[in-house]
């Protein structure tokens, strides 16, 4: 049975202090990731329609190349659409000012667009999704939708394992700024899904949500890793969902079994 589609899903519980995953979550990730690895390599295929073809940018997590969502872009390419990474080699994150960082990764991805008459689908893991949703927002006429995997964008603190999210994006201070918060917390103005899971050993899950209801922001949960969700069955189910929505209203996400 499927974990459910909340839709929008309301903000954090004020009352309940955001904590960053356990250690024995953390501990735990490698060999997780492992199990579903196996579980999507001699699993059964979900049943997703084919696609249309339209372009889709996959933006990988923090430390990580094409290489590792190369599972994520071969699952897209065989549902029909034109997959391809940021062709930016290893995401070791933003350098200098942040805008300005922003700007450039922009031009970038509009090369790599050059030649597609569709709007795109802007696909990020972890640190990646920031970018997504960043990219997102600066070039929105030429996007379809964002979808995130893993990333702590609702976030007021650093709630991770790794202790990379702030200090990337704001510099070597470990305070959170108020303004980039509230900046990364703000969704593209488009149709915008964030993946997340209740047992991420990096990133605290309540971070991946979104805090107000949106007819364009909905979150789906999933169960599994971290580590393992470029290939998680469900993450892999839940992307052909995105990915084949018609333009209208949201269709729920139900992963069949």
């Amino acid at each position: 049975m499927a974990l459910p589609d909340p839709g929008a899903a309301a903000g954090t519980n004020p009352a309940l202090p955001i904590q960053r995953p356990s250690l024995a979550l953390l501990g735990a990730e490698p060999f997780r990731a492992a199990m579903e690895f196996a579980l999507h390599k001699f699993g059964k295929a979900d049943d997703a329609k084919f696609g249309d073809g339209h372009p889709v940018v996959i933006f990988p997590g923090l430390g990580a190349d094409g290489k590792s969502v190369a599972t994520l872009r071969t699952h897209i390419r065989s549902l029909g659409y034109d997959a391809f990474d940021w062709g930016q080699g290893f995401n070791t994150g933003p350098r200098g000012d942040l805008d300005a960082w922003l700007h450039r990764l922009k031009s970038q991805v509009v090369d790599r667009l050059a030649g597609h008459s569709q709007p795109a689908t802007l696909i990020g893991w972890s640190l990646g999704g920031l970018y997504a949703r960043e990219i997102g927002k600066l070039i929105a006429p030429r996007v379809r939708q964002v979808i995130t995997i893993g990333t702590p964008f609702n976030a007021e603190a650093d709630h991770t394992n790794v202790g990379w999210l702030f200090r990337l994006l704001s510099g070597s201070s470990s305070a959170v700024d108020p303004a980039l918060s509230r900046r990364l917390r703000t969704p593209p103005p488009l149709r915008t899904t964030s993946i997340y899971s209740r047992s991420d050993g990096v990133v605290a899950w309540q971070t991946c949500r979104h805090g107000k209801r949106s007819s364009l922001v909905h979150d789906i949960e999933v169960s599994g890793s971290h580590i393992g969700m470029g290939w998680n069955r469900d993450v892999l189910a839940a992307v052909s969902d995105r990915l084949g929505q018609k333009a209208g209203p949201w269709r729920r996400f139900v992963r069949k079994r």
